[in-house]
């Protein structure tokens, strides 16, 4: 059962707001300003915030901003609750790393939707990033395993090619991603699409980086004669 953090001011609009999570089955914890929620952020670690723009003391984008700046809660998806006349602030909470905007007001079915929205999606991205790291940790193992045994052996640059094919997948996977985006962006008729798009294209840029930095473990463990072949493959520069 997903844990939602709402930090809202209005204590009936958070009421509300809490009420209907609790239908819906998931499990809520809320906070009356900016510090509270900060707290309760650090420790509960819920799987997503809900939060309020206009708070007293510390405001949504202060809020979000320290929560970026935490690693416990620096990828804890985040959605703000927006006045209509805070629009024009939409677009720094964006930059700060916010996920999504809700508009006051607001209908139950909105709130569950960009929730439900959120969480799968970030579901989807931790997936593949563990799916990635476990992988990358799987072909370290097997180049660690094989290297004793095969190092002069013909068949070590078949093997190291079967895994630099896996490895050159992996790669091309968000590149394959970011481009789908690209093309969705170019044609995206409102500001919430685009922003959704390159959501997306900053997430699998993420990833995808992630992915490289972890290639530098595997260069430890090639020989001169896998350079050559990671270079065939441009996954070296030559």
């Amino acid at each position: 059962m997903s844990l939602i953090l709402v930090i809202e001011d209005e204590e009936q609009i958070r009421l509300n707001i809490s009420e209907i999570l609790l239908l819906a089955d998931f499990s809520v914890v809320s906070a009356a300003d900016g510090s509270e929620g900060l707290h309760l952020a650090r420790v509960k670690s819920p799987d997503l915030i809900l939060c309020d723009i206009m708070l007293p003391g510390m405001d949504g984008f202060q809020v979000l901003k320290k929560l970026r700046n935490y690693p416990n809660t620096a990828n804890i998806p985040l959605i703000f609750i927006t006045a209509k006349a805070e629009r024009e602030d939409l677009r720094q909470g964006m930059n700060l790393g916010a996920d999504d905007y809700i508009t006051k007001p607001f209908e139950p079915g909105e709130i569950l939707q960009a929730v439900k929205a959120r969480l799968k999606r970030q579901a989807l991205s931790t997936q593949q990033h563990l799916d990635s790291h476990h992988k990358i940790e799987q072909l370290q193992q097997e180049i660690k395993e094989n290297d004793t045994n095969l190092q002069v052996s013909r068949q070590l640059s078949d093997i190291r090619g079967n895994l630099l094919e896996k490895l050159s997948q992996e790669l091309r996977d968000p590149l394959s991603n970011i481009n789908i985006a690209l093309h969705m962006l170019g044609h995206s008729q409102t500001e919430e699409k685009r922003q959704q798009y390159l959501g997306i294209i900053q997430e699998e840029y993420a990833r995808e980086v992630k992915i490289l930095n972890e290639v530098d473990d595997l260069r430890e463990l090639l020989t001169a004669e896998n350079t050559k072949l990671l270079q065939q493959f441009n996954l070296l520069d030559s």
